[in-house]
């Protein structure tokens, strides 16, 4: 008697337990054999970056250069005909080259020593650095003609803030980065710094920072973009360096600076701003270029005519580019579709146009005396952040 009822005790339990099993899982079981939503990974969120407050926002946390895929050209450009603005710095003009036929069609007259030709923020104008004139000329990039000149003391480069902000001129000589209206380049703030020879930067991820090489003491700067403030100071770690173009990597992890003595780039955490390491390209290395599908950077070794390809994607240099002929190719820029190089050769008065695909020199083109930096011009973005055009 007992263990029947034992049993049947068990028994009964067991059917209220899949009852109630029934009962609380019949909506979840309807759907068991079918995938839910839950069932299938969602793909990993980019997280947003804080840019510098008033900066456009980044379209890609991975790739700085993301808007500046071939022939993506802003809005504000429409209608600027596809021109290559070289500023001849011992003729003391402007070359103007149409791209298509590779052939001079104007050659505007500037101050005494111009050494880039710089996209400004907004796009609209073309600033021509008159160094030793202490004066910038504006050129309009819809017509081609020159405005007139606006005194600006030792403008050997210039540089804008990712916020539209200010303009920042990098006075070498004077020893100064000088802040000012990026329309009317009137001053709004002078640093004075301690390293010798400021001429190029470029800007963190975040827009936060930019990274200063000084040519002349062989020594990089970390400057705050919106306390306009030097936060860091190193000299590179080779004897006689002479820091030239930055340029940071897509993912913003890196700053490339290139040294025309130590042969190569120096490669810089610069959050972190230790002590960076160099990566031999070639003698003179000079100017930093990337390509239009963010994998590559091109690099003109000034000191022996080539071009050295490095792969961000491979962390590695994957190719060499002889000029025939040799050469001294230096600054310069992509063009919009992203199948010619342009370079100035500083020390042969002529240009070189270099076929992204093969390497092989598609033109060389006589302009005037000491050619340095040569902008192409429109190039894809939504805004420039200066030199010969850093665009994001």
């Amino acid at each position: 008697m007992h263990r029947h009822f034992v049993k049947s005790a068990l028994v009964a339990g067991a059917a209220l337990a899949v009852l109630a099993a029934c009962g609380t899982q019949g909506e979840e079981r309807t759907s068991d054999t079918r995938p839910t939503k839950a069932a299938v990974p969602a793909p990993p969120e980019k997280k947003a970056v804080q840019g510098l407050p008033g900066m456009p926002p980044v379209l890609d946390p991975k790739d700085v250069y993301a808007a500046d895929r071939p022939n993506k050209l802003s809005p504000v450009v429409k209608g600027f005909p596809s021109r290559v603005y070289v500023p001849n710095t011992e003729s003391d003009t402007v070359s103007v080259i149409d791209p298509k036929t590779y052939e001079i069609i104007e050659t505007i007259p500037v101050g005494r020593q111009p050494q880039h030709v710089v996209p400004s923020w907004d796009l609209k104008t073309l600033w021509v650095n008159n160094n030793r004139g202490h004066t910038l000329t504006p050129i309009n990039p819809k017509t081609g003609k020159a405005g007139k000149e606006v005194e600006v003391h030792d403008p050997y480069n210039l540089y804008f803030t990712p916020n539209g902000k200010y303009a920042v001129v990098m006075a070498s000589l004077d020893r100064e980065l000088v802040f000012r209206d990026p329309h009317t380049m009137d001053i709004k703030k002078t640093v004075p710094v301690s390293c010798y020879g400021v001429n190029h930067a470029d800007f963190s991820l975040d827009g936060r920072y930019f990274i200063v090489s000084c040519e002349f003491s062989g020594e990089l700067l970390k400057v705050d973009t919106e306390k306009m403030k030097v936060v860091g100071q190193q000299r590179l770690p080779f004897e006689g360096a002479m820091p030239q173009d930055v340029k940071v990597s897509p993912d913003g992890k890196r700053f490339y600076i290139a040294d025309m003595m130590a042969h190569g780039m120096w490669v810089l955490d610069g959050d972190k701003f230790t002590e960076p390491t160099l990566l031999p390209t070639g003698k003179g290395c000079h100017g930093l270029y990337v390509s239009r599908d963010s994998r590559e950077m091109y690099v003109s070794n000034r000191g022996e005519g080539t071009v050295s390809v490095f792969d961000f994607t491979r962390n590695k240099l994957t190719k060499k580019w002889d000029l025939p002929d040799g050469g001294s190719p230096d600054m310069g820029g992509v063009s919009a579709d992203g199948k010619v190089l342009w370079l100035s050769g500083r020390y042969d008065a002529e240009v070189y146009a270099i076929d992204t695909r093969t390497g092989a020199q598609l033109a060389r083109i006589p302009v005037g005396s000491g050619p340095h930096g040569l902008a192409v011009y429109p190039q894809p973005g939504r805004y420039s952040l200066g030199h010969t055009g850093i665009f994001r």
